[in-house]
């Protein structure tokens, strides 16, 4: 039984009890409307995914960050801004800000990373079947494509 099947029955033995007393107890109060961190944080990351796949073909620019032309990391930034949620600029900087997670553990939303000795040097939205979407280089334009290399890492944006 969880905790929050256990809330009505404090609640009857016990009369008018406070919500801090239940949770000091061990219960867990969900109010309505309020979502845990991992659903929040899953609500984000929808979000961002939708953002990204609605900027289909907007044309690469090195350094450019929307909303009409981005480079892999601009184009991240600008989902995830848009989602309610801040990145830094590159895609180094983004994977050191994100918590990482296996492949293993990946969710559509999540950000991947490309490496080569240890260096980020690309980034783009995970979008489940292993795909992402990315601004992947110059002659190039946002679109979905599927992740080519072994060599990977995940972030979740908190």
């Amino acid at each position: 039984m969880t905790a929050q099947m256990h809330v009505p029955s404090l609640l009857s033995r016990a009369g008018a009890v406070s919500a801090l007393t239940l949770a000091a107890v061990g219960g867990t109060l969900l109010a309505p409307g309020a979502a845990s961190e991992a659903q929040a944080a899953t609500t984000h990351a929808n979000k961002a995914l939708s953002i990204a796949a609605a900027k289909k073909g907007a044309p690469y620019r090195y350094g450019s960050a929307g909303p009409s032309r981005f480079d892999c990391s601009g184009l991240t930034l600008y989902a995830y801004k848009k989602a309610g949620k801040s990145l830094p600029r590159t895609a180094q900087q983004q994977y050191n800000k994100t918590r990482h997670v296996s492949a293993s553990t990946r969710q559509k939303g999540d950000l991947v990373f490309f490496h080569s000795g240890g260096r980020v040097y690309h980034v783009g939205i995970y979008a489940g079947s292993g795909r992402i979407w990315h601004s992947p280089k110059t002659g190039s334009w946002v679109k979905l494509d599927k992740i080519w290399s072994s060599k990977v890492y995940y972030g979740r944006v908190r």
